[in-house]
């Protein structure tokens, strides 16, 4: 890192740095001023400013109803792009219950036009988010979320036959599904999984590195539960000041099916088996008989049984 970036920052005279764990997209480090004060910086080599702006719009967004790390500046040095943010003196565990409230509260806030999107994408690794406004969800998840995840897997060569069968029935069930249900645009954190909460000292939570876009506010819950990480104390939280719809349990599939979808265009193979499995499990009769859904455990069962981490990918063993 070019440390003459340190004279740009707003802040007191920076004498240490350490790099620390930011993802697998951004070098990110933790710097301590001369009076003690820490914190959180990213760098993007070789990009813009622009880069950060979806995650810095997000940022200030959420902050208006819940916990977040606070944007201290933000722009471009040389050839790279900073985001410099407070610091949270993190802790391993914390208020479920509380996180779960919080999250409720937030998905209470509705777009500005009562549509679905945003006024502008945003980019996570080789995915660009299309976030242009739809006034019907149905077309806005399909069209602007599944369709593009799988022309990203078939770029690398990694759709097959069975997969489009299972996706055809997928979609297919989705729609029918959405003909009964009219989700209100919420505004959503986009990209809540378990490395994307924190708490701090007292045990409060902390939401970190959002996606934010309006749409079904049961897109994030879906998403906690593919990799686990949120108790029961979360959900009941949730339930107890945002009650979900009826019917939730046979929609959050596709949600999840979404997460997985973007896991395999950006780390390949190891998702592909468990994307099938989700499609599979996804009700798809047509006379509502036996519809099923993916209880929590199954992806736990699932990700820990048939892969492993290494640095930057999980593979199937």
């Amino acid at each position: 890192m070019d440390t003459r970036l340190f004279a740009q920052l707003p802040v007191s005279k920076i004498d240490q740095y350490q790099p620390v764990g930011g993802g697998d997209i951004n070098e990110a480090y933790r710097l301590t001023d001369e009076n003690g004060t820490r914190y959180f910086l990213l760098i993007q080599p070789n990009h813009t400013k622009e880069f950060f702006k979806h995650e810095v719009v997000g940022l200030k967004l959420l902050a208006q109803t819940v916990s977040t790390p606070e944007v201290l500046d933000w722009g471009g040095f040389g050839p790279d792009a900073y985001l410099l943010l407070s610091y949270i003196n993190h802790q391993p565990a914390g208020d479920q219950y509380e996180m779960g409230k919080q999250l409720a509260q937030l998905h209470k806030r509705r777009s500005p036009n009562k549509q679905y999107g945003f006024d502008e994408g945003f980019t996570m690794g080789t995915y660009t988010a299309d976030n242009t406004w739809q006034p019907k969800w149905e077309k806005f998840f399909v069209n602007q979320r599944l369709e593009s995840l799988k022309r990203l897997i078939q770029e690398r060569g990694l759709w097959t036959a069975e997969m489009e069968t299972a996706y055809a029935k997928s979609i297919k069930t989705f729609k029918r599904l959405m003909a009964a249900y009219h989700p209100l645009p919420s505004l959503l954190h986009g990209d809540l999984w378990s490395g994307n909460f924190m708490f701090d000292p007292d045990g409060q939570p902390v939401f970190i590195d959002p996606a934010v876009f309006y749409g079904d506010r049961e897109f994030d819950l879906g998403i906690t539960h593919v990799f686990g990480g949120f108790n029961a104390d979360f959900y009941q939280g949730y339930q107890d000041t945002y009650p979900l719809e009826k019917g939730f349990e046979k929609r959050l599939p596709f949600y999840q099916l979404y997460y997985l979808m973007f896991h395999l265009s950006q780390f390949g193979a190891g998702y592909q088996g468990v994307s099938c499995k989700c499609w599979n499990c996804a009700p798809t009769n047509s006379d509502g008989a036996k519809l099923s859904w993916l209880p929590a455990f199954f992806f736990d069962v699932i990700f820990r049984k048939s892969l492993v981490e290494s640095a930057t990918r999980l593979t199937l063993i």
